[in-house]
């Protein structure tokens, strides 16, 4: 696995999806609400990261790992955030600057090493505000799915990191649901399987 990057070219890290769907695409089941952030889906999307009972593998662990090791902010939405603020603790979970893509503006809200900053003014800005917060380091686009396909149809988007979990989960919310306007071109990098998920990553071609 990488280890944590410096800043890139120009002074800036890259910009990183990084989401567990299942295996027939979905990153969440059905109902999903606040006292059920993942729907009927419940945890078993992140078993390899310990939760719902999972075992996670060394290789499991390492994926895990290095979201944090080279990120320096991180891009959620706001039903992301909605759902999921009451199960993150008195430390917010992420340990570096999170920017909310929301259309409800909101004071910045601290939660120990981590501060959520609430933007207004889409996708866009959001990254571009999480590039100044990151310091040349990584942005990780972290869900939900509507903020990350937004993130790729806009061109945003270095690299993929997918970690397919071995399950059907037959409906619920699809990672790539929203038109991206044209073909977008992978290039795999990275391919490690477990027996929890598979940690796929690619590069995405540009120009």
């Amino acid at each position: 696995m990488s280890s944590a990057r410096g800043p890139g070219l120009h002074g800036m890290g890259d910009v990183i999806v990084e989401v567990s769907p299942s295996v027939d695409g979905y990153v969440a089941g059905r109902g999903v609400a606040v006292e059920r952030p993942f729907g009927d889906a419940g945890l078993r999307l992140h078993r390899w990261i310990g939760l719902d009972g999972g075992e996670p593998s060394a290789a499991d662990r390492a994926a895990g790992e290095r979201m944090f090791a080279g990120t320096g902010a991180i891009v959620i939405g706001r039903r992301m955030f909605d759902v999921g603020i009451g199960t993150w603790g008195d430390d917010g979970a992420f340990g570096v600057p999170v920017v909310v893509v929301t259309n409800r503006p909101a004071e910045d809200l601290v939660k120990g090493p981590t501060t959520f900053h609430f933007c207004t003014d889409g996708v866009v800005a959001a990254i571009e505000r999480a590039r100044e917060a990151a310091d040349g380091r990584d942005v990780v686009v972290n869900g939900g799915a509507d903020v990350i396909q937004q993130s790729l149809a806009a061109g945003l988007v270095d690299e993929i990191r997918l970690h397919v979990v071995p399950v059907l989960l037959g409906g619920g919310t699809r990672l790539f649901e929203r038109p991206l306007g044209e073909q977008v071109e992978l290039e795999q990098t990275d391919c490690v399987t477990t027996p929890l998920a598979t940690h796929l990553t690619f590069r995405v071609a540009k120009g």
